[in-house]
């Protein structure tokens, strides 16, 4: 496991913020992450004032309809989740519906592939097909927390953002 140590024992954080602009007296935070070891942070914030047309361009950020947007991926989107047919789709929709954004999503194109569907069609003789199990039949070893970590650091390609924070 990587060390998040100094040699003099202080702690090192690693920390990224984007903001609608590059004036520090008026610019708002719209993202903050931050990573220590396999430790990760990552927050998004609704500002309260215009994202600069710069900021945009370098962020990929943007507000529309009021809801915060990123628009990093190119489209259409394949969505890929181990169980999206039974768990997580269900639930993305439901969240989706609640925030009023379910059109702002099917604006993307996107598509679902659900991966524990997929590994049971291409492996059939695989005798569990949890992510633990097929993380061990394929690499040997059990490394599942830490790559279930790595996966949700690819939280900076969120395309949509619902529930944002207010005033940070």
């Amino acid at each position: 496991m990587q060390s998040n140590k100094t040699s003099g024992g202080k702690t090192v954080v690693f920390f990224d913020l984007e903001a609608t602009g590059l004036e520090t007296w008026r610019c708002e935070i719209i993202q903050l992450a931050a990573i220590s070891g396999e430790r990760t942070f990552n927050v998004y914030t609704m500002p309260e004032i215009a994202i600069d047309r710069g900021a945009a361009e370098v962020t990929g950020f943007s507000v529309r309809d009021g809801a915060l947007l990123l628009q990093s991926l190119e489209q259409p989107v394949l969505l890929a989740a181990h169980g999206a047919r039974r768990f997580d789709k269900p639930v993305l929709d439901r969240a989706l519906l609640k925030c009023s954004l379910t059109r702002q999503f099917q604006q993307l194109g996107s598509r679902f592939l659900d991966t524990f569907l997929l590994s049971k069609a291409l492996y059939p003789c695989i005798r569990s097909y949890s992510q633990v199990n097929l993380v061990r039949h394929f690499r040997g070893k059990s490394t599942m927390p830490i790559m279930h970590w790595r996966m949700l650091g690819l939280c900076r390609s969120c395309t949509v953002v619902g529930n944002p924070v207010k005033g940070l």
